[in-house]
């Protein structure tokens, strides 16, 4: 049977793409932006929290993609009710994706040419995970801000953070998220002690589009630090990007 793939998940939509399965694609959310021209004519369904279920059952599609992070936990129960296979992905940093890689394949083997794209998408991957590593740098302190009004950042064991540590950024606060929930987004009240330790602000292109006139707010909040902006789809978005994420990030530390 022909697959009829609906993506809740940005990344993954751009894997599939990657993998040459942007033809299989029935729906998708609208934050789900990449490869622009082979999602031109996907039907979008909401958003990655808000999902029009109704529109997505009449697609029919044969697999939904979700990810526990990004998707509620309902959306996903509601989906196992139209008979669709869903695929729950999972990935918590970069050394995740090579399994995200596989499971895609996997799932979608049938299908031409899936197999060898995935093969060559870990093999780049892989190079560019052995070229990132703490070696001997030192351990930086580092807020990663992704929204405003209020600040928020990241907690430690998700994918943003979980990537930079892979070069010794360690982000602040040290806390841990979990699984899911609001607790893997802190937000800060600018009074947090801890803020003068930071020494790397960085603020985030997605899902909070900061700009050169945000610099100053975030240098008053980390006065010890330097504040830049950064690519926040090549830092937080997972799959085909992540080696590129890599590469940048390499950049970053060396600028």
């Amino acid at each position: 049977m022909t697959p009829r793939i609906a993506s809740l998940v940005p990344s993954v939509t751009e894997l599939l793409a990657a993998l040459g399965l942007a033809p299989r694609l029935v729906a998708r959310t609208g934050y789900c932006l990449h490869p622009a021209e082979a999602l031109l004519n996907v039907p979008k369904v909401g958003g990655t929290k808000e999902v029009n279920l109704d529109k997505l059952q009449r697609l029919a599609p044969t697999h939904v993609i979700v990810n526990i992070d990004e998707n509620r936990l309902a959306t996903v129960e509601a989906l196992r009710a139209f008979g669709a296979e869903v695929v729950v992905t999972h990935p918590c940093g970069p050394e995740d994706v090579v399994a995200l890689i596989a499971q895609m394949a996997a799932t979608f083997s049938s299908e031409p040419g899936v197999i060898e794209r995935a093969a060559a998408l870990t093999v780049a991957l892989e190079a560019e995970l052995r070229a990132t590593v703490p070696g001997g740098r030192s351990a930086v302190p580092v807020l990663y801000l992704i929204w405003r009004q209020p600040w928020m950042t990241v907690a430690r064991d998700t994918y943003i953070a979980r990537l930079l540590a892979r070069v010794n950024w360690r982000t602040l606060p040290s806390v841990e998220g979990g699984e899911r929930g609001a607790a893997r987004y802190p937000s800060l009240d600018g009074g947090e002690p801890w803020l003068a330790e930071v020494r790397e602000v960085l603020l985030s292109s997605e899902p909070y589009a900061f700009t050169a006139e945000h610099v100053g707010q975030a240098q008053a909040l980390c006065p010890r630090a330097r504040v830049r902006l950064v690519d926040g789809e090549l830092l937080s978005w997972y799959g085909p990007r992540t080696a590129a994420g890599l590469r940048y990030l390499r950049g970053l530390v060396e600028h």
